[in-house]
């Protein structure tokens, strides 16, 4: 009996542990999350003082097709609502359907990046790459850097849906979706600010 006790206390103590481990991991990812936030402030405040330096060249009313960057901010606000169910079926233990929704938002995602190389893409085939004015080297700074982070986060969501596929969802599988989780939605909330500050405003 008192064997019994104490090998329930073990697992017991071992399993709350492992939760404490986990709830650690999402708490530096927060403090990550900060740091990312220092620098796209700086990448905003940037944009800013250089937005009026065109140089004599073209200024955003001039580039910016603004129904091409709503479609693109549309996947990106999709494949975030997307990710949303997947963590939902990840809280119902559903393992296909967790990659189900973890491959609809890469798709939507890898559009995001498809239509954003295809912007940039043009833009340098006008004449008008990052080295034209300093208002085009800090706006392809912000949205390329953006960017990267999204590409990063698509290579995650690859590697996620291998983990889950060959060890299901695992206390530590649910540790990473719930990272994975805060910096997809962390994107979100960058993209709204990129969308709103420099393609909105840029056009007025």
């Amino acid at each position: 009996m008192a064997t019994d006790i104490l090998q329930h206390s073990h697992h017991q103590g071992a399993h709350d542990g492992h939760h404490d481990a986990g709830a650690n991991k999402v708490f530096g990812f927060w403090i990550y999350l900060m740091s990312d936030c220092i620098l796209f402030a700086c990448l905003f405040a940037t944009y800013a003082v250089l937005v009026t330096g065109t140089a004599g060249g073209p200024t955003g009313k001039d580039i910016f097709e603004l129904p091409f960057v709503f479609a693109e901010t549309m996947l990106l606000l999709f494949s975030s609502i997307t990710f949303g169910f997947a963590m939902l079926a990840m809280n119902k233990h559903k393992v296909a359907s967790v990659n189900t929704w973890l491959l609809v938002t890469f798709l939507l995602g890898a559009g995001f990046i498809a239509m954003e190389i295809y912007e940039f893409h043009h833009l340098i085939a006008e004449g008008f790459g990052p080295q034209r004015s300093g208002f085009l080297s800090a706006f392809f700074t912000l949205v390329g850097t953006h960017g990267i982070h999204v590409t990063s986060g698509l290579i995650w969501i690859i590697v996620m849906m291998v983990l889950i596929s060959k060890k299901g969802l695992n206390e530590r599988n649910r540790t990473r979706l719930m990272c994975l989780s805060l910096f997809w939605h962390f994107l979100d909330v960058v993209w709204i600010c990129v969308f709103t500050v420099v393609y909105l405003m840029g056009v007025m």
